[in-house]
């Protein structure tokens, strides 16, 4: 059986994260995100847990060893062992050295590829339902009916603070800073692809795939 153990790395508003979604359910692996894996092992109240929720209930970053620690823990469930789809990790150099030292190699590195201009353009005209989380776009993907939730008919759509210009700024000159080096770092080792980021979803999707399989 072909093993797919994949990274999807890419700027804020890139649009991995949906990406790896549907990648994880084209190739029926789990799709493992660093947020839903925080949450999943503080709900379990796992020994990592219990750790990442002491510095989630202070409103503090969970450090790197904490989440590298929930992340083995979650790789090594039944559901990951014919591959799944890392998304939100390793964020930085020293995450993806220690992602090396668990012994985990990855097949390959997706690079979602997008402009900083368009990270912009698409963060600043997203949308929120604060009710149910569903996402809009004042222009790509509005709602139906003007400032009411599709999914849960909620009246009162929300830009949430880091989709705010000034936030947008901040998080692309993170991710440059801070994850960016990584793509240097997968290119070295022979296992980045990288894709455009522009184009409808079904595109994207296709041409990721295509690299996955290749």
């Amino acid at each position: 059986m072909t093993s797919y153990r994949l990274m999807m790395l890419g700027a804020p508003g890139a649009g991995k994260g949906t990406q790896a979604k549907r990648l994880a359910e084209e190739l029926s692996i789990p799709h493992v995100s660093t947020g839903d894996m925080l949450r999943e092992a503080k709900r379990k109240g796992t020994e990592m847990g219990k750790k990442a929720a002491e510095y989630m209930n202070a409103g503090d970053l969970v450090p790197d060893e904490v989440v590298i620690g929930i992340v083995k823990d979650r790789l090594a469930e039944e559901d990951a062992a014919g591959g799944f789809v890392l998304d939100g990790f390793p964020r930085t150099i020293p995450q993806a050295e220690a992602l090396e030292k668990m012994g985990l190699e990855l097949d390959r590195v997706i690079e979602v590829a997008v402009t900083d201009e368009e990270v912009v353009s698409r963060l600043s005209g997203r949308m929120s339902c604060p009710s149910c989380g569903a996402v809009y776009h004042q222009e790509a993907s509005p709602p139906k009916e003007e400032n009411v939730c599709d999914q849960c008919g909620h009246e009162g759509l929300i830009v949430r603070e880091d989709d705010q210009p000034e936030a947008i700024k901040q998080r692309l000159e993170s991710y440059h800073r801070q994850t960016a080096p990584l793509i240097d770092f997968y290119r070295d080792r022979g296992v980045l692809a990288s894709v455009e980021g522009v184009g409808s979803m079904d595109d994207v999707t296709a041409s990721i795939l295509e690299k996955v399989k290749a």
